[in-house]
C-alpha cells in the first residue's frame, strides 16, 4: 500500500487545515480546501476498503495453511477468488480516480436554457428541462441559484440562467450542452397531433476574475425598470441591468433582484462565463480550420438528445442509446444518462 501513502498523508493534512480557525474565516480558501478534501475522501474510502480486503485475503491464506478444521479451510478457500476479484476492481477504480483531470471539472457552472423552435411548447419544454436539472442538482446536494429569467404566463421560459454549485459539477454536467428536442402532444392540441419542439442548453464553467479580465471601457451598462410577464411593472425603481460587451456584442440582462447592485453582479458573472465560452469556441474553430476536421462533440449547434413522450423514451444521439421511464427522468433521475456520457467522453 506504499503507493497510497502520499494520498493518505495529504488527506490528514487537509483534515487539519479544515479545523484551522484562520482557514475557516477565509471563505475562498476554505472552499478550495473543501473541494480537494472531498475529492481525496472518495479515494481514501476506496483505499481503506482495499486495505480491509487485502487483510482479509491474507488471513484466509493463513487459515488455509494452518487450520486443521477442513470445513473452515474450505470456507476460506471459497472466499479467495471473490476477494481477489474485489481487489482488482478497487485497484482499477483507484487508477481511474488518479487519472489527470480537466482543471475545469472542479468548477461550478452557469447553465443557460433557451426555448428554440416550437413557440409556447418550446418555452414549456425549457421549463421542464430547468426543473429536471434543478431536481438532479438537489439529489446531488448541489446548490442552485437563479441568475436571470424571461418567463411566459403559461409557465415556461423564453430563457432561464442559473448557477449550480457543488462538487465536480462541470465534470458531471458539461456533456449536457447542445440542442434538446421534445416530441409530445401539447395540452392545447385538440387534434392529438404530436409536435416537435427544441430548447438549447449551454453549460459554462464559473470563471474567476483572474481567468477573464473585463475592461471597464469594453462594457456599456444600461439600467431600466424591471417588468413582469406581459410587461406589467413590478418595480418602481431602475433596478434592472443590461450589460453590453462592445468587442464581442454579447448582451446580458438581469432583472430578477430588487437591487441594481445585485442584478449587476449577476450580469457580470454571466458575462464572464459567456466570454470564456466565446474564447473556447474561437480556439476550437481555429483548431478545426487547422486540421480540416470537426472539433468538439456537444457543441450547442448539435442535436444531442430527444425526449419522446408518446413512446416513453429518451434517446441520446451521441451514445445511440435510449432509456425508458420519461416521467422519472424529467423529475431529475438522469444519473444513468450522465454516467454513460462520462464514461465514453
Amino acid at each position: 500500500m506504499d503507493e497510497y501513502i502520499d494520498i493518505l498523508n495529504n488527506f490528514k493534512d487537509l483534515e487539519q487545515q479544515m479545523s484551522d480557525p484562520g482557514i475557516i474565516s477565509d471563505r475562498a480558501k476554505l472552499k478550495a480546501i473543501s473541494i480537494e478534501y472531498n475529492e481525496l475522501k472518495a479515494k481514501v474510502e476506496k483505499i481503506n476498503e482495499l486495505q480491509s480486503l487485502e487483510k482479509q485475503l491474507a488471513e484466509n491464506g493463513d487459515i488455509i495453511k494452518e487450520e486443521k478444521d477442513e470445513e473452515l479451510k474450505d470456507l476460506a478457500k471459497s472466499e479467495i477468488e471473490p476477494l481477489k476479484s474485489q481487489i482488482i476492481n478497487l485497484k482499477s477504480e483507484l487508477e481511474e480516480l488518479n487519472l489527470p483531470q480537466d482543471p475545469k471539472d472542479k468548477k461550478d457552472v452557469i447553465m443557460e436554457i433557451r426555448a428554440g423552435a416550437g413557440g409556447d411548447e418550446a418555452a414549456l419544454f425549457a421549463g421542464d428541462l430547468f426543473r429536471m436539472y434543478s431536481r438532479y442538482a438537489e439529489s446531488q446536494s448541489w446548490k442552485t441559484t437563479l441568475l436571470s429569467s424571461n418567463t411566459l404566463g403559461i409557465g415556461g421560459f423564453k430563457e432561464i440562467v442559473f448557477e449550480v454549485a457543488g462538487q465536480q459539477v462541470y465534470k458531471t454536467l458539461k456533456h449536457e450542452s447542445g440542442v434538446h428536442r421534445v416530441q409530445r402532444i401539447p395540452e392545447t392540441e385538440k387534434s392529438g397531433r404530436i409536435h416537435t419542439s427544441t430548447a438549447t442548453v449551454a453549460v459554462l464553467p464559473v470563471v474567476e476574475d483572474v481567468e477573464i479580465e473585463v475592461k471597464a471601457e469594453d462594457i456599456k451598462v444600461d439600467v431600466y425598470r424591471s417588468s413582469g410577464p406581459g410587461g406589467q411593472s413590478v418595480n418602481t425603481t431602475d433596478s434592472a441591468v443590461r450589460i453590453t460587451h462592445t468587442p464581442t456584442g454579447i448582451v446580458i440582462s438581469c432583472q430578477d433582484e430588487k437591487s441594481q447592485l445585485q442584478n449587476r453582479e449577476k450580469a457580470m458573472r454571466i458575462l464572464k462565463a459567456k466570454l470564456w465560452q466565446h474564447e473556447e469556441e474561437k480556439r476550437a474553430q481555429e483548431e478545426k480550420e487547422a486540421r480540416r476536421d470537426q472539433v468538439g462533440q456537444g457543441m450547442r449547434s448539435e442535436k444531442i438528445r430527444t425526449y419522446n413522450f408518446p413512446q416513453d423514451r429518451v434517446t441520446d444521439h451521441r451514445l445511440k442509446k435510449s432509456w425508458h421511464g420519461l416521467d422519472q427522468i424529467m423529475n431529475g433521475q438522469i444519473k444513468n444518462i450522465i454516467q454513460s456520457l462520462t464514461k465514453i467522453q
